[in-house]
């Protein structure tokens, strides 16, 4: 089966420092993997509606709702690319996280059955010294990825805070190089449920 990148930028910025890095790990994927690049700011959705207690959703068939769905189903790799911001995704990132709820209850849709097995991927350029600030971030993927039956590929951080500055740390441009490259275990809980 060919892989089938899906890289969702959430970022406000274009060309940001997530994206650099997520360009920069793109550039060793393997001939014929396919990418598929979509901007959640060039794409925005509204915000999500919770309809699970009174209505079944509706699978969309038009719009940018429609497209997010259709490229996330045809993903063999779905890679959020998201700055850190408040110490997890960005809105425009979460807001697409939230429609997976709704993807879940649509009927004849098979989202979870179709997402399992598949691989979640992060990358995230932050302003800190100190990673250990991105844990909610990648907590939050991990977890979505568990909770799917998906693959967690990790995530791929960076330091950045001005445009470009992702470009001279050299220990992320180099882990950059075989992100992609590793065999993904299955995501299990972070904590006990």
């Amino acid at each position: 089966m060919t892989r089938r990148f899906l890289f969702v930028l959430g970022s406000a910025r274009s060309d940001g420092n997530s994206q650099l890095l997520a360009r920069r790990a793109a550039e060793q994927l393997p001939t014929g993997a396919e990418q598929q690049w979509l901007d959640l700011t060039a794409h925005p959705v509204p915000d999500f509606e919770d309809l699970r207690h009174d209505s079944d959703h509706v699978r969309p068939t038009e719009g940018n709702v429609a497209l997010l769905l259709d490229a996330t189903l045809a993903a063999t790799d779905i890679v959020i690319v998201s700055p850190l911001y408040w110490y997890s995704v960005s809105a425009q990132t979460k807001r697409y996280l939230d429609y997976w709820s709704g993807w879940l209850r649509t009927p004849g849709l098979d989202f979870k059955a179709t997402l399992a097995g598949r691989t979640l991927w992060g990358v995230t350029a932050l302003a800190h010294e100190e990673q250990v600030v991105a844990d909610p971030l990648i907590g939050t993927l991990h977890n979505s990825a568990a909770y799917m039956g998906m693959r967690f590929g990790g995530v791929l951080l960076g330091n950045g805070s001005k445009p470009g500055d992702v470009l001279a740390d050299t220990e992320a441009l180099t882990r950059a190089k075989t992100f992609f490259a590793q065999e993904a275990p299955f995501a299990r809980f972070l904590y006990d449920r």
